[in-house]
């Protein structure tokens, strides 16, 4: 009698046999970790790819000094009780020059986001890049193939990508070429929670509700994670709100909804019924389709 794998345990395989194809490929692999629900579930995946032995390679978190004080300690956290090595890099020129999401929009994340990262890229010597992106996500990401090779200079031109016939990958790269791979790109966002939910994997606490000061921008909640640091427009009012986030970006341009789902379960729950996307939680900082595929042309996640 046939077996056949459950959804999941497909998904699961498929990104294991990724992961595993382009260790085997790579010489300086490093996998990206923004400690969101996407790159925490990548990370618990690499952990089974490998065990009884540990991942061949790094953690590299870019820290944009605009993150949620609570995901960089869950960051923390999961690499120490892992053993994941963690490197974290950030722009330091741009920090000390006051680069921020409310005077710089775009500019500011090619300087604190994508500029260090291909820095960091650039110093490590990376030439196999995992990411945690999704297809489902936003059309961009949909055109990315599961090995995206970039050129020179962490270029992207998504009319120059391989083909990929019956899951064979090419990861054979030129001189100065780099690949970023995907291994959970044919995930939903269904799908990665329902994997936490089947194998209790903890996510950070910002996913969950719980009632946070936020201040309300074009019919979103801005949780006000450092009241020093924000910037307040008039008639902006801190109320406490009982919220949560579906996605997590820079804290002062991303939306949280409000929510009753304090565990993995309810918040399955919602997420099957919801009838806008995950993305609509980032309202200002230019991540519509067009601007997104521009900034991953440069260089970005």
């Amino acid at each position: 009698m046939e077996n056949k794998l459950s959804h999941l345990s497909w998904l699961e395989a498929e990104s294991i046999h990724i992961l595993r194809e382009a260790v085997a490929e790579a010489e300086r692999p490093v996998m990206l970790f923004s400690a969101g629900k996407d790159s925490t579930v990548l990370a618990h995946l690499a952990l089974r790819a490998f065990y009884p032995g540990k991942p061949p390679f790094p953690l590299l978190h870019i820290d944009s000094t605009w993150e949620f004080r609570s995901l960089l300690e869950f960051r923390d956290a999961f690499a120490r009780e892992t053993g994941f090595s963690l490197i974290v890099h950030a722009n330091e020129d741009g920090r000390a020059a006051g680069m921020n999401p409310f005077d710089y929009g775009d500019r500011y994340t090619m300087v604190m986001r994508t500029e260090p990262l291909k820095e960091a890229l650039n110093g490590g010597g990376y030439d196999v890049i995992f990411g945690g992106a999704r297809r489902d996500e936003e059309k961009s990401r949909a055109k990315e193939r599961i090995v995206s090779v970039r050129t020179a200079g962490h270029v992207w031109d998504p009319r120059q990508q391989r083909p990929e016939f019956w899951r064979q990958y090419n990861l054979r790269l030129g001189k100065g070429q780099s690949a970023r791979v995907f291994p959970l790109s044919n995930w939903t966002e269904n799908d990665i929670w329902s994997y936490a939910f089947l194998h209790k994997i903890s996510l950070a606490p910002l996913y969950f509700a719980s009632p946070r000061p936020v201040v309300e921008r074009n019919g979103a909640f801005i949780v006000v994670d450092d009241e020093l640091k924000m910037r307040f427009r008039p008639g902006d009012k801190i109320e406490t709100r009982t919220v949560r986030f579906r996605t997590l970006g820079c804290w002062p341009v991303t939306g949280a909804i409000e929510s009753t789902a304090t565990d993995i379960g309810a918040v399955l729950e919602e997420t099957l019924a919801a009838k806008m996307s995950e993305r609509q939680g980032r309202i200002s900082d230019g991540e519509d389709g067009g601007s997104l595929e521009q900034k991953k042309r440069e260089g970005y996640f």
